[in-house]
C-alpha cells in the first residue's frame, strides 16, 4: 500500500511539473510593436479641363490684289477730275484724279478686307493631373523578447502583433 501511495504521489508530481513546464516555457503570447510606419505614394490622375473662347476669323479674300477697289476709286477719281481745269488742264486733272481714286479705292478695300471678320466659339481643352495620396500600407518594427524584425503590413497593429503556439506572427492581412 505504501508503494501505490509512492506511486501514486511521484505521478501525481510528474503531472504537475510536466504541466508547469508548459506554463513556464511558453513562451510570449504578442510581440511588441517598436514602430509603424506608413507608406504612401503620391498618384497622379489626368482628366480633362475645357473651356469655351471666343476666336476671330478673317473672311476668305477674294480679290487679293484690290482690282475692284482701284478701278472703282480709279473711274470715281477721273469723273471728279474732269470736273476742273479747262483744255490739255482737263485731262490732266483727269489723269491725277484717275491716279489718286485708284490708289484711294485701294487703300479703302484692303481696309474693309481686313475689318471683314466673324467670330466662332471654340472649345479648348488641357490635361490637367489632380494629386492624391494613396496609402500602401505600414513599415512594422516589432520585437519579440530580445530579437526584432521588420515585416509591411496593410495595417497598423496598434501596440501588440499575436503569436501562435510556435511564437510565430499571426498576420492575418500582410501585404
Amino acid at each position: 500500500m505504501l508503494a501505490g501511495i509512492g506511486i501514486g504521489v511521484a505521478a501525481a508530481l510528474g503531472v504537475a511539473a510536466v504541466a508547469s513546464l508548459n506554463v513556464f516555457e511558453r513562451g510570449p503570447q504578442y510581440a511588441q510593436v517598436v514602430s509603424a510606419t506608413p507608406i504612401k505614394e503620391t498618384v497622379k490622375t489626368p482628366r480633362q479641363e475645357c473651356r469655351n473662347v471666343t476666336v476671330t476669323h478673317r473672311r476668305p479674300v477674294q480679290d487679293e490684289n484690290r482690282i475692284t477697289g482701284s478701278v472703282l476709286g480709279a473711274v470715281a477719281g477721273g469723273v471728279i477730275g474732269h470736273q476742273f481745269g479747262g483744255g490739255r488742264g482737263k485731262d490732266v486733272a483727269t489723269v491725277v484724279g484717275a491716279l489718286g481714286g485708284g490708289y484711294a479705292g485701294n487703300q479703302i478695300q484692303g481696309s474693309l478686307q481686313e475689318s471683314d471678320t466673324y467670330t466662332t466659339t471654340q472649345q479648348r481643352c488641357k490635361t490637367v493631373y489632380d494629386k492624391s495620396e494613396k496609402m500602401l500600407g505600414y513599415d512594422v518594427t516589432y520585437k519579440i523578447g530580445d530579437q526584432q524584425g521588420k515585416i509591411r503590413m496593410d495595417r497598423d497593429p496598434g501596440t501588440q502583433i499575436p503569436l501562435d503556439s510556435n511564437g510565430q506572427l499571426i498576420l492575418n492581412n500582410k501585404v
